[in-house]
């Protein structure tokens, strides 16, 4: 995946730290080192350590103890680390939390401005992405071409604009979340589908709170399918 920056240190410690969580290095339910000591083990400063912290306590991956530490509360996905390059993983995470406010707000104004011609173009796409679905295929081109038709409907070009220009990173994410539901079972796949018909179904009846709602909900169930994975305690 093409990198808008280089990572920073907290971007790679929070990757590293990742990894080990997700290779069981640091299992659920288990308390992390201490700041001083994942600093000299990473060779970074304790803020640069404490930031990462931060970044993974956000993500719900780690949970805080007061007076005991810092523990590994949740695992993301064990196939995660097969797809995403080590430096990736923080890109990943951060475009769809860019995604959805940007895609939400899209969602929202569809709703109030969509069109027949609109309707159309969302139907087309979400046969086509149904259509992939069923050949067990990633449908990476299905599923932007919807999000896209979304985008356009809201009659303001800045949002199809800024999903043209995140293409490339919106790709890989979709392709990593199709490869894992891929691997999963079918009622997985039946979940995103749903997710996608209950946006298209608050915009078709012009209800932009519930279209901006149902829009946000997908794209961060579709960040957390990866990333949080199954709570195990």
């Amino acid at each position: 995946m093409s990198e808008t920056r280089r990572p920073s240190l907290a971007d790679q410690i929070y990757d590293q730290l990742m990894v080990k969580i997700l290779e069981e290095e640091y299992s659920v339910d288990t308390r992390l080192p201490t700041e001083e000591v994942l600093a000299q083990s990473f060779g970074v400063s304790r803020p640069i350590v404490r930031a990462a912290l931060s970044r993974l306590r956000d993500d719900g991956i780690v949970q805080s103890r007061r007076g005991s530490g810092s523990y590994v509360l949740r695992r993301p996905d064990r196939q995660l680390i097969s797809f995403v390059p080590l430096n990736s993983v923080s890109g990943v995470q951060r475009c769809y939390e860019f995604r959805v406010d940007v895609e939400g707000a899209a969602a929202a104004w569809a709703a109030r401005r969509r069109d027949e011609e609109d309707l159309a173009a969302m139907d087309h796409a979400y046969k086509f992405m149904e259509q992939t679905y069923e050949k067990n295929a990633l449908g990476v081109e299905a599923d932007q071409m919807l999000h896209l038709a979304v985008a356009r409907a809201s009659k303001n070009p800045f949002f199809a604009s800024v999903l043209e220009s995140l293409g490339e990173q919106i790709a890989f994410g979709v392709k990593l979340s199709r490869s894992l539901t891929l691997l999963d079972t079918p009622v997985r796949q039946e979940l995103v589908l749903a997710e996608h018909r209950a946006v298209l179904e608050a915009i078709r009846l012009k209800q932009p709170e519930i279209a901006e709602a149902t829009m946000r909900h997908h794209i961060t169930a579709a960040k957390d399918r990866m990333f949080v994975g199954t709570q195990e305690s």
